[in-house]
């Protein structure tokens, strides 16, 4: 590293063709309804699936449910926060 470059995390995960089980039925409702890829960032959960379901919950809610803030906004806040925290993804 130079010292402007950040570590990435690295987090095991369990790939779409290795789930079984609770995963497998996780990623079957968090994936691509066409390919079937599940994004990185819901794939951080896959050693525990109920969390894979539960972030996708609140992702929901945060972004859909009945709010004062309209979609649009909340994609914006979301942008923002994450070019404040750096995120690569």
């Amino acid at each position: 590293m130079n010292g402007t470059e950040r570590p990435i995390a690295w987090i095991e995960t369990v790939a779409e063709a290795d789930a079984t089980g609770a995963l497998q039925r996780a990623y079957k409702r968090a994936g691509d309804p066409t390919s079937g890829n599940v994004d990185h960032i819901m794939k951080i959960h896959s050693l525990h699936p109920a969390s894979l379901i539960d972030h996708m919950h609140l992702y929901k809610t945060l972004m859909y449910a009945e709010s004062p803030l309209s979609r649009a906004q909340r994609e914006m806040i979301a942008v923002v926060v994450s070019a404040i925290n750096r995120c690569e993804y």
